[in-house]
């Protein structure tokens, strides 16, 4: 790869035994392996308060936002993996992307910086019988609302407890290789955006 992008992996999940974090590492490596530079964070490490505008205007963005907010500047590609509440996003990343959305002080052209360009591949995986696909159907229109061209290639795998192992892998190989071939793809398409 020429152009070698930057992507930030994670997934909006909190929980520790997540298996959306698992599969957001599973689907790294298939980045990795066409040679984009990888960045895996944890949500849980940048705690957020509920999004507030009354709290944004007396108290600024708090410092988790600015880094988290930073993270995503500092990336072309975003690789998400995301839970589905209800049959929607998640609370976490959405508050996340909201407070992400934000404007830094005296900076209010760029409130969408952090997402306006980007290239964002979308996975998820749940206990249920349709592995999180409903929810994936909001966090995309959500990104691409705000300025992300998230590729057309996703994956939604069912029955979590069954499809991953012990140790936190997926069983079915063809499953592995689907997930590592849509990050692939981000990493592509992010490099020839960014050549």
């Amino acid at each position: 790869m020429t152009n070698p992008p930057k992507i930030l992996a994670f997934a909006g999940s909190s929980r520790q035994e997540s298996f959306n974090k698992k599969l957001v590492k599973i689907a790294a490596v298939g980045a990795k392996n066409v040679g984009a530079e990888v960045n895996y964070i944890d949500l849980i490490d940048y705690p957020m308060p509920l999004f507030n505008e009354d709290l944004e205007a007396e108290t600024g963005l708090p410092e988790s936002v600015l880094e988290f907010k930073a993270l995503l500047k500092s990336h072309q590609g975003f690789l998400i993996a995301c839970p589905e509440y209800n049959g929607s996003i998640t609370p976490l990343l959405k508050n996340a992307i909201d407070w992400a959305s934000r404007p830094e002080p005296g900076n209010e052209a760029m409130a969408l910086s952090g997402f306006t360009g980007k290239v964002a591949a979308l996975l998820a995986t749940s206990p249920g019988g349709l592995g999180g696909m409903r929810g994936l159907v909001h966090v995309r229109a959500i990104l691409e609302g705000i300025g992300v061209l998230v590729i057309p290639d996703q994956k939604a795998i069912p029955n979590a407890y069954q499809a991953f192992d012990e140790q936190g892998q997926l069983k079915d190989e063809k499953q592995v290789q689907t997930v590592q071939a849509i990050a692939q793809k981000l990493a592509k398409v992010t490099s020839q955006i960014n050549g």
